[in-house]
């Protein structure tokens, strides 16, 4: 993975993180609703993660936003 994708991911993983905070849920909370880990959830906000179209779609719905929501600009 280079540079820029590290960069996508870590915007990626902020804009979750608002998204999360805004609703006053916790990385626990949200894991439930998504039905995986707390751990994942962190790993994905930190930008470690590179997830799945299918888990980024769950997350989204569990915030209650649309996917596009979720994704940073491009640069």
């Amino acid at each position: 993975m280079n540079l820029s994708d590290q960069h996508f991911l870590r915007r990626l993983g902020a804009r979750i993180r608002e998204q999360r905070t805004a609703l006053g849920l916790s990385q626990l909370e949200l894991g439930r609703k998504c039905e995986v880990h707390r751990t994942f959830i962190g790993s994905v906000e930190r930008g470690e993660r590179n997830l799945s179209i299918l888990n980024l779609r769950i997350i989204a719905r569990a915030l209650r936003v649309g996917l596009a929501d979720l994704l940073p600009s491009a640069e």
